[in-house]
């Protein structure tokens, strides 16, 4: 599978250029994935439903399937996060799998960058950060799209994949 990341800070943007690149890709027939690193605490289910209640119970896993999606829920407990790595293997085969966050980690990325945050760039001191896309002119060395230019930077992302 090709992996391309999506990186920046808080509020820069990397969301919404996600959903853009998904739809965009996708319209030109490629099959893609996504993967989303959360710094927080999160739960895709809710207090009182049937899965909640098994998670609750203890259950390490609990698979929850319908006619129109299913979802694997696994309690991580008292174990390390895991690793992008071991995250990747247990999505099913697509030609692109696009992941938000995980900046720390070694695949190429594009950096999602706004001036009003405020935050300094990733990319100067990053390699695998190949490109940035900002709503502001950057002198950095590396291609730096307009933020909104969704095609440009689908381009550029098939491109550097082979696709």
């Amino acid at each position: 599978m090709n992996i391309f990341g999506v990186v920046g800070y808080k509020n820069a943007g990397k969301t919404g250029l996600m959903e853009r690149l998904v739809t965009e890709i996708t319209e030109r027939g490629y099959s893609v994935s996504t993967l989303k690193h959360a710094h927080h605490t999160f739960d895709v289910d809710q207090p009182g439903k049937d899965s909640y209640r098994h998670r609750d119970a203890g259950a390490h896993q609990v698979l929850l399937a319908s006619r129109t999606r299913w979802a694997l829920m696994t309690e991580i407990r008292d174990q390390d996060e895991p690793a992008l790595a071991d995250l990747l293997p247990r999505l099913d085969p697509v030609d692109l799998v696009l992941v938000e966050g995980y900046k720390r980690d070694t695949h190429p990325k594009i950096e999602a960058y706004r001036a009003e945050t405020r935050h300094p760039l990733i990319a100067p001191d990053d390699p695998t950060v190949r490109a940035v896309a900002s709503d502001a002119r950057l002198t950095v060395d590396r291609p730096v799209f307009d933020l909104d230019d969704t095609r440009a930077i689908a381009d550029f992302i098939l491109k550097e994949v082979g696709l």
